[in-house]
């Protein structure tokens, strides 16, 4: 089972790559994963996406980009990546017990959300639970917004939901933040940020959306309920790549290094795009763009090495 090219990974990034790959006769399959349309899938609204004035579902986003893919050719396998071989071509992917070969791979896993595992949080996630505060701060106006998270990423979200909440209580789990001294005092002088230290969630409660948090000190153990339209959790992300150690040159995060400008990582023929690359933007259509990249640097590569 021989591909000129082979993607692996279906968010926004692996399926742009798909349709310009396709587009340009490579004949992709893409390996879609556990988790089909990534992350997208797991919001409700985008209303950022470009030539969707009325804002868009994001399992229909995706959806729609698959089809897109489809339409010019691009095989989708709904397999998920276990192994891959990078060291010499051509490449070769496993998915259990089937192999694949491939003279050219695009790598689009893109970087899972850390999350608490609390009670409530899966079910209310789209109904007022979120990662991302420039996805989701919109839904929020005049809305009261609870967080967790005391680092760079968490103080400059916390101050950015200011812009649309009425109010956004930051949960410390200890007696500092660990953000760096310029990004507390910007959220210090917030008056519209609260700190409440020592203080972890421990579980979400409503009906049919979130309505409260219940938290609890972790000094004295004394718990009480916060009314919240809106958590954020910001605790980090982690990148799909455990499946490439020593296979590829990874940062310290575990993300992929891209020689910049470009989709090229330091293996020859082998291309990265998405948040797998991309630990600051974290956006749909920035993952859009960098497949697009990755699939034009493949084509240029595969033109000059068949």
């Amino acid at each position: 089972m021989h591909h000129k090219l082979i993607i692996i990974g279906s968010g926004p990034a692996g399926y742009t790559a798909a349709i310009y790959a396709a587009r340009a006769e490579l004949h992709p399959i893409v390996f879609i994963g556990d988790q089909p349309g990534g992350q997208l899938t797991t919001t409700t609204e985008v209303e950022n996406w470009p030539g969707e004035p009325d804002g868009i579902q994001g399992t229909d986003l995706m959806e729609k980009l698959k089809k897109q893919a489809e339409r010019f050719g691009a095989e989708i396998a709904g397999k998920t990546i276990t192994e891959v071989g990078l060291s010499s071509r051509p490449f070769v992917v496993k998915t259990g017990s089937d192999t694949y070969s491939a003279d050219a791979v695009i790598i689009a896993t893109g970087a899972s959300a850390r999350w608490l595992g609390i009670p409530g949080e899966d079910r209310f996630k789209g109904k007022g639970v979120s990662a991302c505060a420039t996805c989701d701060g919109f839904f929020f106006r005049d809305k009261k917004v609870v967080m967790v998270g005391g680092g760079d990423t968490a103080m400059e979200e916390a101050n950015f939901l200011t812009r649309f909440a009425e109010s956004v209580t930051v949960l410390v789990r200890r007696d500092e933040l660990r953000a760096s001294k310029i990004m507390q005092e910007r959220a210090l002088a917030n008056p519209k940020i609260k700190f409440m230290y020592f203080t972890e969630a421990k579980e979400l409660i409503g009906d049919q959306k979130l309505e409260k948090i219940r938290v609890i000190n972790n000094q004295t153990n004394e718990e009480h309920d916060v009314p919240a339209d809106g958590f954020f959790v910001t605790i980090g992300h982690k990148p799909n790549t455990d499946f490439l150690a020593g296979q590829i040159e990874l940062d310290a995060k575990g993300y992929i290094k891209n020689v910049p400008g470009t989709a090229k990582t330091n293996v020859e023929g082998v291309f990265a795009c998405g948040d797998v690359i991309d630990p600051y933007y974290r956006q749909a259509i920035t993952s859009a763009g960098t497949g697009c990249w990755a699939a034009l640097d493949a084509e240029r590569w595969l033109s000059n090495n068949s």
